[in-house]
């Protein structure tokens, strides 16, 4: 098992745009979200990823648009990073038929086939076995994908985490297994769900290769997704990624958050992952002040246009209510 890597790499100035703008998308396109979900625009559950955006953005580098990507409820983040348009994710949220679930699967289903995006998965640890499905259809046809998996913490107490590890590594199926570890299932800290709290020896116990990264240090998670996602195409079976982070906000819009201190909270928040990595880019004199103004004109802009998009959608008619119920496609 490898430790994790401190943020030391020297940054190209095309390459840190590109970090830079994904995740001030995310955490604008967030803060937007929450602002419509208390105007009742956005309706159903909203869980945020506010402070975790290194994770989806670093890891999204390493994967290729042939890989596929699972996610979990709090996927906005993946979803944007992997290139899921905001208009078809924000009138998503709003139930329209412009939305990329055509508005039936609001913030927690998320869906693009073209994107090889799939889900947005409400159960917790319910993508799992979905990501083995998916692996385990590219190994028997001898293709060269990885199945890229998003999960939280709380989702390593579940059964089906054990059972998913264990089979992927008996049939060595190509998963990069990323664990999001925000230290919080909901309200309850890891320390009093796990007898032991170290998550990743637990992989490593499956004979699963392993790695801890700091999650709010988008190079380091790049990085070791890189590693992750060559070892994996290489056919050597699934790699385990701990992306230790932190989200910033509640974990849902209902969420009165006693469970920790606002102390604590703002402890974090000097992490910052989207302002250390800025920094970083201006120490190496890659980026400046002018360039992040224009980020974030250019990422307003496109905010503002995926609410109007939203707001300008259609709704489903009412005749249309059990349309989807089963599928109108034949499998092939």
């Amino acid at each position: 098992m490898k430790n994790k890597t401190k943020q030391t790499a020297k940054v190209d100035r095309d390459h840190g745009l590109r970090l830079l703008r994904k995740m001030l998308l995310i955490r604008r396109f967030e803060a937007k979200s929450a602002e419509l979900y208390s105007a009742m625009k956005i309706r159903g559950f909203l869980h945020l990823y506010d402070g975790e955006e290194a994770v989806a953005v670093g890891v999204m580098e390493a994967l290729t648009p042939e890989d596929a990507v699972v996610a979990t409820y709090r996927e906005h983040g993946q979803a944007l990073a992997r290139g899921v348009s905001a208009n078809a994710i924000m009138a998503e949220m709003y139930g329209k038929q412009e939305g990329c679930s055509r508005g039936r699967g609001g913030s927690m289903h998320l869906f693009d086939a073209a994107a090889r995006f799939y889900g947005g998965n409400a159960i917790v640890g319910g993508g799992l076995p979905l990501a083995l499905g998916f692996a385990l259809a590219d190994a028997m046809q001898g293709k060269k994908r990885v199945t890229c998996c998003f999960f939280g913490d709380g989702a390593t107490a579940e059964g089906v985490f054990y059972e998913s590890l264990n089979l992927a590594a008996l049939w060595r199926l190509p998963v990069l297994f990323i664990l999001e570890n925000n230290l919080y299932a909901m309200g309850t800290a890891i320390c009093y769900a796990h007898a032991v709290a170290d998550i990743a020896p637990k992989a490593a116990s499956h004979g699963v290769q392993t790695e801890i990264v700091d999650g709010m240090d988008v190079l380091a998670v790049e990085k070791g997704a890189r590693r992750g996602a060559e070892f994996v195409r290489e056919g050597n079976g699934p790699y385990f990624i701990e992306c230790r982070t932190y989200r910033f906000r509640a974990h849902s819009m209902f969420d009165a958050e006693l469970y920790r201190t606002r102390a604590e909270v703002e402890k974090w928040r000097k992490r910052d992952p989207i302002a250390s990595f800025f920094d970083l880019c201006k120490e190496q004199a890659v980026l400046s002040d002018a360039d992040m103004e224009e980020l974030e004109r250019d990422v307003a802009a496109e905010v503002d246009g995926a609410v109007a998009f939203a707001e300008a959608g259609t709704w489903e008619p009412v005749e249309d209510l059990t349309r989807y119920v089963y599928s109108e496609g034949r499998p092939r």
